[in-house]
């Protein structure tokens, strides 16, 4: 049995794509992981399978969704133990303390690539903004104050980008970590 963590994209965002977090732990029990529990309203589940095949278990999270919500939404399904070695190579600029600046870990969405991401976006200021890529995600921080003005901001969301990323704050995913080791 392994441990798992779900990122589920774009739900619970101004009133688009409601999913209760109760019933989506129902929906992940019922499809026979164990384990499960829910963090913020923001679709992140941690959960234990026995499967151990990334690809079915994101296509039975997906179909789970697709049947019990009706909604077709990107899901992105990370181990316990490659999430814990992401943050262990996290660069030493992000994910500190300072309210002046914005961290962010960006998970990448198979069959796209950093490659595509990056091309795709661009070049980072870097006076306003700092990224650096780990296996499938980007380490992305920038300043507050400034977030407009970052060339990554708007570009993340966009239609053409977007539907391949997932974002979740450092402190969110530290907590997910935290969470996953008790």
């Amino acid at each position: 049995m392994q441990q798992y963590v779900a990122l589920l994209r774009g739900i619970n965002i101004s009133g688009k794509n409601k999913v209760p977090m109760a019933e989506l732990k129902s929906g992940f029990m019922e499809a026979g992981f164990t384990d499960v529990s829910t963090y913020l309203n923001s679709g992140n589940v941690i959960f234990s399978s026995v499967m151990d095949n990334l690809a079915d278990i994101t296509e039975k999270v997906g179909s789970m969704i697709r049947e019990r919500f009706d909604l077709s939404i990107p899901v992105y399904i990370i181990s316990t133990k490659a999430l814990k070695e992401i943050l262990d190579h996290a660069p030493d600029w992000w994910g500190d303390e300072s309210k002046e600046i914005y961290d962010n870990l960006i998970f990448i969405m198979a069959p796209a690539t950093y490659e595509e991401v990056y091309n795709e976006i661009g070049e980072p200021k870097r006076e306003l903004e700092q990224i650096e890529n780990y296996r499938d995600t980007i380490f992305w921080s920038f300043s507050r104050k400034d977030y407009a003005k970052t060339n990554w901001w708007s570009k993340t969301a966009s239609a053409d980008i977007g539907s391949r990323l997932t974002i979740r704050t450092a402190n969110t995913v530290r907590k997910l970590m935290q969470l996953c080791e008790k």
